[in-house]
């Protein structure tokens, strides 16, 4: 009996792979979708400036982009396992050392490069490995569902984080993070394999009479990934279409995660919402977050990517604009409106973005996207950082909503600004 014939006849390991990396990725999720909430809690406990605390944020979310870029690279050296179990215990050691801090030199540490660089370690790279090294049919689908795993982090941990931290303390609300991912350890270390040839299979939906259908081979790690990496960046930065794409990208992550994700629920709560209400509503984009995403893909294949882009941006900084006048003590239509429209546009800009790096920059596209999300988070860092200065100086969060309306405007000239080039995409040298 072939090992395609015994897979066949039960459930193929790598949908198991697959729901533990969906879980471990839910897991990093949590911590992530945190600081928004504490925000508040932290700066009357210890009287830190909301800048401050951005602050924090901005290095997690500068290092969550840093570190996607060579995910790859440490998992090829050490294993999808191995890398992805000892990211969640960093995360859960950042979390759960916040329960002692004193200053905010730690919040740095532990929120910052701690939460920061585990998550990152977990990043869009963990899931493009898995699905890559498991999975040959469905592989986009899979592909899009542990992308959305963070977007379902943020929808399970953010009322939970919200309560805890309302009701029983910012404190509780860290160590049950860490908790949970802990407990998902244990699941990766039983679960994940680095390659279906450890268990003497193949890849799901590997065409039989080929000879990775037919034969479980582990394929052997290629070395210099790190290098190959930065080789990339050099090339892809001496064209007009990476600058492009890295500026719409960064604006991206400045209006999404850095802005709203992180200053959304205090700036609610400056207009009288309760946190677990504004909590609530953020965890809802998380919902509406996957939709969007599913549907921009799909039109992604059969319209130009660059039109998408403009679009979506455009129609962005029109909700950021609207928003200062949405904000109220309690939830009206207008703001279940904005919910709707920011959740299905807040990752619907993957997918088409995805597909220009790959348009452009051919086999390296992937990579180049690795650097173009990594110009993503450094857009949200800088949002999170100016937002929480501009509210400790002007005392509310409007001029910020304002210039990130006209960032997205900006955003939407570049993406349609983009060559549209029937030449064949460069050959990067490795």
């Amino acid at each position: 009996m072939t090992v395609e014939t015994r897979s066949s006849a039960r459930v193929h390991r790598a949908w198991f792979v697959a729901a533990a990396a969906f879980v471990a990725l839910l897991a990093a999720a949590g911590f992530r979708a945190a600081p928004s909430v504490l925000i508040d809690p932290l700066h009357e406990e210890f009287g830190w400036s909301r800048a401050t605390i951005g602050a924090a944020v901005s290095v997690n979310l500068v290092l969550y982009g840093v570190f996607a870029p060579f995910a790859a690279a440490l998992m090829e050296r050490f294993g999808i396992r191995r890398v992805a179990a000892t990211a969640l215990f960093v995360v859960a050691l950042g979390a759960g050392g916040t329960v002692f801090m004193n200053t905010s030199w730690e919040l740095i540490l532990c929120w910052g490069v701690l939460v920061g660089a585990g998550t990152g370690s977990m990043a869009m790279s963990f899931a493009a490995t898995v699905t890559t090294r498991w999975f040959v049919r469905h592989r986009g689908a899979v592909t899009g569902v542990l992308t959305a795993a963070g977007s379902t982090g943020q929808l399970v941990f953010l009322p939970v984080v919200a309560a805890l931290a309302v009701g029983d303390g910012w404190r509780t609300a860290s160590l049950v993070i860490a908790l949970a991912a802990l407990a998902v350890v244990p699941v990766v270390l039983l679960v994940v394999r680095d390659h279906p040839a450890d268990v003497g299979a193949t890849a799901f939906g590997s065409p039989a009479g080929s000879p990775a259908g037919t034969e479980p081979v582990r394929p052997v790690a290629e070395g210099g990934s790190a290098r190959r990496a930065l080789a990339v960046l050099f090339q892809a930065a001496r064209t007009r279409s990476f600058w492009l794409l890295a500026v719409g990208f960064a604006i991206c992550g400045a209006t999404t995660n850095g802005l709203v994700g992180t200053h959304f629920i205090p700036a609610a709560h400056d207009h009288g919402m309760p946190q677990t209400t504004a909590a609530g509503l953020l965890a809802l984009v998380g919902v509406f977050d996957v939709v969007g995403t599913i549907a921009s893909g799909w039109l992604t294949d059969r319209v130009d990517p660059r039109l998408l882009l403009g679009v979506y941006y455009a129609l962005r900084g029109v909700s950021l604009a609207l928003l200062p006048q949405l904000l109220a003590n309690s939830v009206q239509p207008s703001m279940w409106a904005f919910i709707l429209f920011y959740g299905l546009d807040w990752v619907a800009t993957v997918p088409p973005t995805v597909t220009l790096c790959v348009r452009s920059f051919g086999e390296a596209g992937p990579i180049v996207f690795g650097w173009v999300f990594a110009c993503h988070q450094l857009g949200a860092a800088f949002a999170a950082s100016a937002a929480g200065a501009v509210r400790d100086r002007l005392g509310d969060y409007a001029l910020a909503w304002y210039v990130a309306a006209g960032l997205a405007v900006i955003a939407a000239v570049a993406s349609v600004s983009i060559t549209r080039s029937g030449k064949p995409a460069p050959a990067f040298a490795r």
